[in-house]
């Protein structure tokens, strides 16, 4: 089923003249896969599964966010704070998001995909006892969530991840 939004949109480039780098978003409770992503590619993005689409609307105003939504009635409310997200894929949620101009690809520090914290790289004496034997003995770099104290590294997943990313057309840390 496709869905027409009648939201006013922002037009491409107009944000990047009006907007601070990088932008700041809040997802409502139809991204929660989509916040995830953008997190561990360094974006901050304020997921809110559990709340109205008031408290989502008023939290991207007080914070100066993008609010991004599948709701084309709360796109439409958001003005032009709010980001119609038409993609039904999260490849196609993250192209749009890059053809529209709002994200550049993924940035050079990642953030906890559960807190949305900055990630902070650790020794890999400090993960030795916080991650598999198998882990610590093939990997050489470790991160660390100074919020959750989640600990993070390049296995198997993160690979997938970056498989994605170059199918977009993006390198890491760009």
């Amino acid at each position: 089923m496709h869905i027409q939004n009648h939201a006013p949109m922002i037009p491409e480039g107009e944000l990047r003249a009006k907007r601070p780098s990088p932008l700041r978003f809040v997802a409502d409770a139809m991204l929660g896969r989509l916040a995830k992503w953008l997190r561990m590619m360094g974006y901050d993005v304020v997921y809110m599964r559990d709340a109205s689409d008031f408290e989502v609307l008023r939290r991207a105003r007080a914070e100066s966010r993008l609010l991004l939504t599948r709701d084309t009635a709360l796109a439409q409310r958001a003005g032009k704070q709010g980001v119609f997200i038409h993609g039904q894929s999260l490849k196609e949620q993250l192209r749009e998001l890059s053809r529209r101009g709002f994200i550049q690809g993924p940035r050079a520090v990642s953030r906890c995909p559960i807190c949305n914290v900055p990630l902070r790289r650790i020794s890999k004496e400090e993960a030795r006892t916080r991650v598999p034997p198998f882990v610590y003995e093939t990997q050489s770099e470790f991160y660390e969530c100074p919020s959750c104290g989640r600990v993070y590294w390049a296995g198997t997943h993160w690979q997938n991840v970056q498989e994605t990313w170059r199918e977009l057309g993006w390198e890491e840390g760009e």
